[in-house]
């Protein structure tokens, strides 16, 4: 950041009084710009037993398969926000089940929240940010063209627990990007 949102005057780095973490402060108007993490909310669209993934037709990661999931947008909930990727990227509609995981990627500011959802009609397209969609069994699912580490890690996890056969208890964990890697955006 460099200009204040506020007033348009330049903005510095420094620890405001009473905060502990270092923050945009512009030092003209005393807006404090306070940066968060985004949330990015996803499904995992199940049709008789297989899941649907879509190949992604923008960056980061063009031409890798994910699941459908997106940045939330101002005024919706984290489930509208599913919905709302899920029609867009696989012209798809879902019926909601549960919560299934909470993904948090520290080094890329992220976390991520995975709904389990039913396919209402088994009808998919492409959408616009989609070069095509497809159902997968597990056997089937293109695993080193997975788009996103988070990704691959949600549908590990949801196989191992559809085949325990205990129901889905939440999923909760961390993305850690390891040293020497450079897996861009996780």
């Amino acid at each position: 950041m460099n200009f204040c949102s506020n007033c348009g005057a330049s903005v510095v780095r420094r620890i405001p009084e009473g905060d502990t973490r270092e923050r945009f402060v512009c030092d003209a108007c005393q807006t404090i710009h306070y940066q968060n993490p985004n949330i990015v909310a996803g499904c995992i669209p199940e049709w008789e037993g297989r899941i649907l993934l879509c190949k992604r037709a923008i960056e980061p990661r063009y031409g890798l398969w994910t699941l459908p999931a997106g940045f939330m947008e101002n005024g919706e909930s984290a489930e509208q926000a599913a919905l709302r990727e899920t029609q867009e990227e696989a012209c798809a509609v879902i019926e909601i089940a549960d919560l299934y995981g909470i993904f948090s990627i520290p080094h890329i500011s992220q976390v991520y929240l995975f709904y389990r959802g039913e396919l209402l009609n088994g009808e998919y397209a492409p959408g616009a940010e989609s070069l095509e969609c497809r159902l997968f069994d597990e056997q089937d699912i293109p695993w080193d063209k997975l788009a996103f580490p988070v990704v691959k890690e949600t549908l590990k996890r949801y196989f191992a627990d559809r085949k325990r056969g205990n129901g889905f208890p939440l999923q909760r964990g961390d993305i850690i990007k390891h040293p020497g890697r450079n897996p861009g955006n996780d």
